[in-house]
């Protein structure tokens, strides 16, 4: 019965999404559908800008982790979560002034079309491995709950994210995620407030841990050293997510950039210490980690059908308000930055749409073929790290940085990403640091950094474009 529920309430939730959309203003332009005219207020684009990194690693990874791990499982996803919204307070005012519409257009203005097109390719590859592993979380959840075969519940998922995602663009999106995040809060209490009450509090949790030999248990600093890996690649990387500077670039102007960063901020804090205190309660209520997952046991095993059905609209709902704003923004990657030829207004909105289709279909068949959410992610975020991170920061603060330090530190990321990855997937090549490790992270950066000092000082410097840049981004100091 209560799975009918669920379904029931999931279609319910999905016609109310497309009534939503079709009320709304149609995009007639480009801007319009990636950027919704640059009108919406700053609490909007917050409220999506926090729905769209509270995903399926928020929602359910956390949780798992936190049942090993405890409090230390907060550095998993909270710290990198935390410091990149810090650096975007930081940074917000500046990507707003500067004016472009992609991070791809803003480095065709500081170095040239070649860095614009890699940067941008980079950006794609992220955001459809990025989205895979929200298909991947979608998939194990419905599956696990809704007692689904893995790949129809992510193609169901998937599909509805893609419909509403498509004829609503940027502005559907923004609306959606509001709706989503509701949701998504009053789920992430309601499964807390069970799990506290049903693990007998917080006691009973640090008993059940000391029991079990896990000392740490209630250690926030513990899990410092585990994550550290995810902490410095998710950091970075997250740090220059475009679909987050895709929020900051729609506001109205600069203070309202600042403005929805800052609120960020201090809304991520409590969320994600309810995620991870549902998972150390857990605890006290398995023996074992359940092979859903602990939010899916908490669920179907300690609430009623009429809340079970709306945790898990709003878990859904976590999971797709972050993977359709993966997707829309790797349409605006594909239509804006990599599009070769110039289009009518009314051909480019086309091809956009299009797009949609195409970033959601490649990040279909990676979900369908590697079902790890942390594999996926950790792919997609060593990719942007080790390649993108430090011709895009720098090319704010370092006026001497130039076109061929930027394409020589990107091709030298990628390649040391790509060897990697190799490796990973089990050749055996030589490497003198751990494999997916903070050290691994570390030395790819550095080297990233290296190349691109080293290559723009032994090359021309480009200090007009340079300085035109910064200057429009409206930064006094630069080295």
């Amino acid at each position: 019965m209560s799975k009918v529920l669920s379904m029931v309430g999931l279609l319910i939730y999905f016609a109310v999404l497309m009534i939503v959309i079709i009320r709304e203003k149609k995009s007639n332009t480009v801007e319009e559908y990636f950027f919704a005219g640059r009108d919406l207020p700053f609490w909007a684009l917050s409220i999506t800008f926090i729905a769209s990194w509270w995903g399926a690693g928020s929602a359910l990874s956390t949780a798992d982790l936190a049942y090993a791990d405890g409090l230390g499982s907060f550095w998993y996803y909270g710290v990198p979560v935390l410091i990149s919204t810090f650096l975007m307070i930081l940074g917000a005012k500046a990507i707003r002034k500067v004016g472009y519409m992609t991070q791809g257009k803003m480095m065709e203005a500081r170095y040239n079309q070649v860095v614009s097109k890699m940067l941008s390719l980079l950006i794609l590859v992220f955001m459809i491995f990025t989205a895979a592993s929200q298909m991947v979380g979608i998939g194990m959840f419905f599956g696990t709950y809704m007692g689904l075969n893995y790949e129809i519940a992510v193609l169901a998922g998937t599909s509805m994210v893609l419909i509403y995602s498509l004829f609503g663009g940027f502005r559907g999106v923004v609306f959606t995620d509001i709706i989503q995040f509701v949701l998504l809060l009053l789920s992430a209490i309601l499964v807390f407030v069970t799990a506290m009450m049903h693990s007998g509090g917080v006691e009973n949790i640090y008993s059940t841990a000391i029991s079990l030999g896990k000392t740490d248990y209630m250690s926030l600093s513990a899990g410092a050293s585990k994550y550290m890996m995810y902490v410095v690649t998710f950091g970075c990387a997250w740090m220059i997510q475009a679909n987050v500077w895709q929020r900051i670039s729609a506001t109205k102007d600069d203070q309202d950039a600042k403005k929805m960063t800052i609120m960020s901020f201090f809304a991520y804090i409590p969320l994600y210490l309810i995620v991870v205190f549902t998972g150390m309660a857990a605890i006290a209520l398995f023996d074992e980690l359940p092979s859903g997952g602990v939010v899916t046991a908490i669920v179907t095993e300690y609430m009623s059908p009429a809340f079970a059905v709306l945790v898990f609209i709003g878990i859904s709902a976590a999971i797709m308000s972050t993977m359709d704003s993966l997707i829309n923004t790797g349409a605006l990657t594909m239509a804006v930055d990599l599009s070769g030829r110039k289009k009518s207004e009314q051909a480019q909105l086309l091809f956009s749409k299009w797009s949609t289709i195409i970033v959601t279909m490649i990040a279909l068949i990676i979900a369908l073929n590697i079902r790890s959410i942390l594999e996926v992610s950790w792919i997609a975020s060593d990719i942007i790290t080790t390649g993108a991170f430090i011709p895009l920061v720098l090319g704010f603060l370092w006026r001497r940085g130039n076109s061929v330090g930027a394409i020589s530190s990107m091709v030298v990321g990628f390649i040391f990403c790509i060897y990697n990855l190799l490796i990973s997937l089990g050749f055996d090549l030589p490497s003198v640091w751990k494999p997916q490790s903070a050290q691994q992270v570390l030395i790819g950066v550095s080297l990233s950094i290296v190349v691109y000092i080293s290559m723009s000082l032994i090359t021309a410097p480009e200090y007009e474009k340079a300085d035109f840049f910064i200057m429009k981004a409206g930064i006094r100091k630069v080295i």
